[in-house]
């Protein structure tokens, strides 16, 4: 039987479209999600949209637009750009469900009853952006570390008891360590916010209506961030009042939450109190991303440097985008992106390594064969050394993925398709096919050449699946399962399919050109 693996990414808020910032982390999850399917795991992947609050209430208004009418367009779109770059979510949830609602009516409940919540009075600061109470020792100027000038708030809230857990939290985190990664996320939360007692936290505002009201006190509704925590659980059918699910039973504890390092201290603070609250267990990795950085600044529309994902796919495809996404964006560190840097990327690893790798064998396979392919595996030293990388490879990328090294594992993918590159200098096939007594020595090359392709289609189905597809399907082979990657050997004899271009290699002064071109006539 195939284990369970849970795999969530943090839901998008529902007052905007995404910029590319926003989609990295749900191309991220799902090279996981997808290189877990590979390796034999029953992967369930989740992700949605975070659809209430003030924000979205203001949001709506601007539009003319009651809140449903908009979420559901806003999520609607989010969904369409999901599906755009191939992301393979098996659910998608939305905190407007009627499930999720009515769960987190029943959570509440639980906690009000156990006395993990109580009544109160909130005074302090809110920024209205990040749909949050900032503390005034976290204010630079006046405004928050994302710039927004927050305003004086004060309302009743209901609070829950975060000191109540705070021992068993830090505890756990001692004792596991591969709970909060990367080690960097894991030292800032500890340092910044588990030394000192925590403070207890408002989890229901009444200044608005737009969000899950509280059973028995109507006038609250629950604080955006506490309603969208519980999706993780919500969306495996959770209620505290019923019998829990089978898939609650299959799939938590959730094996990877994928979230950006900028909602940490919801993810590793409050949501792990909530779940000893509620006397579950908890996730078993909590992996902060970094942040994609637009010319080394965060991307802002107050500024107006941003990129979104339609606009980027347009230009350079899904792929360029995704591996780009996926290589460049650094482990722990943030990452940078301009369109230079992709076009530079596309150009040197796709066009000119791995496309030019496809084009150049099966080119050479037409020209050289008929477009036939002989079975021959000799074992001189440059093809033994090809064979034997081709091997390793998958065992090499397992090990990064175990500890989420997705673009040092794709690295692996590129070495690869390098070394096959470079195979066919050392081997010179121009001069094997002039001479006679060295038929089979070509023949050799040609199959090495196309066994190593054949790998590189399965190695980066996780990353570039249409590539990888495309791939498959140029050199008339479709088993594109780890399983087809135990022996160097498996593709038989045959003809192969029909050579086309996977990736445009652009000239950089006319594409920058177009691109800016494109950006006046859409202002």
């Amino acid at each position: 039987m195939k284990k369970p693996y849970y795999i969530t990414t943090a839901i998008p808020y529902s007052s905007a479209i995404p910029h590319i910032g926003n989609v990295y982390e749900i191309i991220l999850t799902d090279s996981i999600a997808r290189f877990k399917r590979l390796d034999g795991f029953e992967v369930y992947f989740q992700t949605g949209t975070d659809e209430h609050g003030q924000k979205i209430e203001k949001s709506a208004k601007e539009n003319n637009m009651d809140p449903k009418s908009y979420v559901d367009m806003i999520s609607g779109q989010i969904r369409e750009i999901f599906d755009l770059v191939n992301i393979s979510y098996d659910s998608f949830v939305r905190t407007t469900d009627d499930r999720h609602v009515k769960s987190v009516q029943q959570i509440f409940e639980k906690l009000l009853q156990q006395d993990d919540i109580y009544l109160g009075h909130y005074e302090g600061w809110y920024s209205l952006s990040e749909e949050a109470f900032v503390a005034e020792k976290d204010l630079i100027d006046g405004k928050t570390p994302n710039g927004d000038t927050p305003i004086w708030m004060s309302e009743e809230a209901y609070f829950i008891k975060l000191s109540k857990y705070q021992d068993k939290l830090v505890e756990h985190i001692k004792n596991n360590p591969n709970f909060i990664m990367p080690d960097s996320r894991r030292n800032e939360m500890i340092r910044n916010f588990l030394e000192e007692p925590l403070l207890d936290i408002s989890i229901t505002r009444t200044a608005f209506d737009w969000g899950i009201p509280i059973t028995s006190n109507p006038k609250h509704v629950a604080y955006v961030w506490i309603d969208a925590l519980f999706n993780y659980i919500t969306g495996l059918d959770y209620d505290p009042s019923m019998p829990k699910s089978e898939q609650f039973k299959k799939y938590w504890p959730a094996d990877l939450h994928v979230i950006g390092k900028d909602v940490m201290r919801f993810h590793v603070i409050f949501w792990p109190i909530l779940l000893l609250a509620l006397g579950l267990e908890l996730p078993k990795t909590i992996f902060g991303h970094p942040w994609v950085l637009i010319d080394r600044n965060k991307m802002s529309k107050s500024t107006g440097n941003v990129m979104y994902t339609e606009d980027l796919v347009r230009q350079f495809g899904v792929d360029t985008i995704r591996y780009y996404c996926l290589h460049e964006i650094p482990y722990a560190t943030d990452g940078n992106m301009t369109y230079e840097l992709i076009i530079e990327r596309n150009n040197s690893d796709l066009a000119n390594t791995l496309g030019n790798l496809v084009n150049r064998t099966l080119g050479m396979i037409k020209k050289y064969r008929s477009g036939n392919v002989k079975k021959v595996i000799l074992d001189d030293e440059h093809s033994t050394n090809l064979r034997n990388e081709a091997l390793n490879t998958l065992p090499n990328i397992r090990k990064l993925m175990e500890t989420y090294h997705v673009g040092d594992a794709l690295e692996e993918v590129m070495k690869l398709a390098r070394s096959a590159n470079k195979y066919i200098d050392l081997m010179e096939p121009w001069k094997l096919v002039k001479d006679e007594s060295k038929q089979d020595e070509l023949d050799n090359l040609l199959y090495h050449l196309i066994e190593t392709i054949r790998f590189l289609s399965v190695l980066i189905y996780p990353f570039l699946p249409e590539t990888a597809e495309k791939i498959a399907k140029q050199i008339n082979h479709v088993d594109l399962t780890f399983e087809s990657l135990n022996k160097f050997g498996n593709y038989e004899s045959g003809t192969t399919g029909q050579a086309e271009v996977l990736f445009t290699r652009y000239d950089l002064e006319k594409k920058m050109e177009e691109i800016l071109q494109e950006g006046n006539e859409k202002e």
